[in-house]
């Protein structure tokens, strides 16, 4: 099974997927919220401990967290890249090993452009999954889609890595 993490300092989206029969299923998905008004290191712990917590229940076999959007203003790419270290250290304290993927690669693994939209993601991600409706909110669509992006990638890494 697959966790996706969007970090995030404010909502941190969170996506359980799993494999199998030629079909992925989901598992489990939401995302674990702080107030805007509470301080920062205080958004974090809550981040933290709520990531903990999804991955003491789920237990995934791996996690994704995507990587920050280079584009992003300096202020936006720092405060992510602190809530990138809260998810790493949870799953890392779980014993659960990370990959990381760029927002680009998780679009083209899922819609097949890495300049897709949020709207896009999201509908990709239902139809993968075989979901009445898109997944909500869109933290937890974007992680069920690095989610996806592991799989998808995965088969391929494992024949790269055999030689084949």
């Amino acid at each position: 099974m697959v966790l996706g993490i969007d970090p995030g300092t404010v909502a941190a989206g969170y996506g359980a997927v799993s494999s199998g029969g030629g079909r992925n299923r989901l598992i489990a998905c939401g995302a674990v919220r702080a107030k805007r008004s509470q301080k920062l290191a205080e958004r974090l712990r809550i981040i933290h401990d709520g990531l903990a917590a999804v991955i003491a229940q789920v237990r995934p076999d791996v996690a994704v967290v995507e990587q920050p959007f280079a584009g992003e203003n300096l202020a936006t790419a720092i405060a992510i890249g602190e809530a990138r270290g809260v998810a790493l250290l949870a799953c890392s304290a779980a014993g659960v090993p990370v990959e990381e993927y760029s927002p680009a690669e998780i679009k083209r693994a899922v819609v097949g452009s890495g300049a897709a939209r949020k709207d896009q993601v999201a509908l990709m991600v239902k139809a993968v999954l075989g979901l009445a409706e898109p997944p909500e909110p869109s933290d937890a669509a974007d992680a069920l889609a690095a989610a996806i992006c592991y799989l998808h990638r995965a088969p391929a890494l494992t024949r790269m890595q055999k030689g084949e």
